[in-house]
């Protein structure tokens, strides 16, 4: 079993991955998580490219009422993947992060979709929200 920081590493690769997918950077990016999840062996990198890529597949053709839900779908079998990579070998934490940090740097922030947050607070009620796009915070009474 994994500890939290693992986890939350495992989650972010895959959120991170599947956001590549409709990237420009997507082919740098695959060839970088197949050398990766191949854990050495050309012909699993090959094999992991070919999974890699019908993933990207899934996610490019579905429709638009489909797409968070097979995003989502994606998001956690590469999470699942990688947390048992990290269990099976927890020695390649140090090439997760590094794939990570090559994602924040080739995968623009704005690919993970708009953010916008409506919050409304009445009477003593507060609220704070942090993040990034619109963000809209009424305080007052209600109408």
């Amino acid at each position: 079993m994994l500890n939290e920081a693992l986890t939350a590493l495992a989650g972010a690769a895959g959120t991170g991955l599947v956001t590549a997918m409709t990237t420009d950077a997507w082919t740098e990016v695959k060839t970088r998580f197949g050398k990766l999840l191949g854990r050495g062996d050309s012909e699993q990198e090959a094999r992991q490219e070919i999974r890699l890529e019908r993933s990207r597949q899934e996610v490019t053709s579905a429709t638009a009422d489909q797409v968070e839900q097979v995003r989502a779908a994606q998001e956690a079998a590469w999470r699942t993947r990688f947390a048992d990579l990290l269990e099976e070998e927890p020695e390649r934490e140090a090439q997760l992060r590094a794939a990570l940090d090559f994602l924040g740097q080739k995968v623009p922030v704005a690919a993970s979709g708009a953010v916008q947050v409506n919050a409304q607070a009445f009477g003593q009620a507060q609220q704070a929200v942090q993040g990034q796009g619109v963000q809209i915070n009424t305080f007052g009474s209600p109408r």
